[in-house]
């Protein structure tokens, strides 16, 4: 990334090479884009076949990174997700093999098909950015990020996601619908639905620069007196919650919700 280069500028290009793949929908795009540079994590959830697996594949390309994806089912196991050590006879050590989760982008697909216990093993590599097998530490690539799709239609056979796992994502991202003159240009430009090849913007070592520019901005007081006010009025049992919030919600935002707040 050249040093004249802002930060803006980059994130225009970047808007601008995903939305060759995923048309019409810049906020969306925006929104993802914005808890990547905030170093965060995102859920997507929408019906299928809106472009939520071709988004996070954009990103992917995108931003220069490593990239594997997990689909998950109710028979996927841990050990599928963060690796497993090996008992290796000749040399009388355990060898360790590291698993899909060793990868700078992950895509998780589906992610409330899988069982508690598999989806808590992102626990520890989403907020430590590190996995734990038989008791050793193995840290993860960086920049390091999570995006996950589920689909809010076909509950048969899904498991809630734990609010440990759901307070991990920085942004919950609706997809939604196209318009017809965008669904149009879609059919007529796409032979049997294939995108175009996108291009890398900036790599993932440029990635960690922008992190660094980005890093670098001032958060007034005014705006993070704001956050912890918003945050604070969440909770139900606070002084200043409205009575929808003590009406209709369980548990407020927590302190992470707060630093995702001001980094994005």
């Amino acid at each position: 990334m050249k040093e004249t280069q802002s930060a803006t500028g980059i994130a225009h290009e970047i808007v601008e090479n995903i939305s060759k793949v995923i048309v019409g929908k810049d906020a969306v795009i925006e929104r993802a884009l914005a808890a990547v540079i905030a170093q965060g994590h995102i859920l997507i959830e929408d019906v299928p076949g809106v472009g939520k697996t071709m988004l996070a594949k954009s990103i992917s390309t995108s931003i220069g990174c490593s990239f594997k994806r997990i689909q998950f089912t109710p028979d996927l196991l841990p050990s599928d997700i963060v690796g497993v050590s090996i008992y290796n006879q000749s040399t009388g050590e355990f060898q360790f093999r590291p698993g899909p989760v060793m990868a700078q982008v992950v895509l998780v697909d589906e992610i409330n098909r899988a069982t508690p216990k598999t989806q808590s093993a992102l626990l520890e590599a989403m907020q430590e950015h590190r996995v734990t097998i038989m008791g050793e530490s193995h840290p993860l690539p960086s920049p390091f990020f999570v995006l996950a799709t589920q689909n809010p239609i076909e509950l048969e056979g899904t498991y809630p996601l734990p609010e440990a796992q759901l307070d991990r994502f920085t942004f919950k991202i609706n997809v939604e619908g196209i318009s017809g003159d965008v669904l149009q240009q879609i059919i007529t430009t796409r032979h049997h639905g294939k995108p175009p090849e996108l291009e890398e913007v900036l790599s993932a070592l440029e990635l960690t620069q922008l992190f660094e520019q980005c890093d670098r901005v001032h958060l007034p007081e005014a705006i993070s007196n704001y956050i912890a006010r918003l945050v604070t009025a969440s909770h139900p049992k606070s002084a200043n919650a409205s009575d929808d919030v003590r009406k209709y919600v369980r548990f407020g935002a927590s302190p992470r919700a707060a630093i995702a707040l001001a980094g994005t």
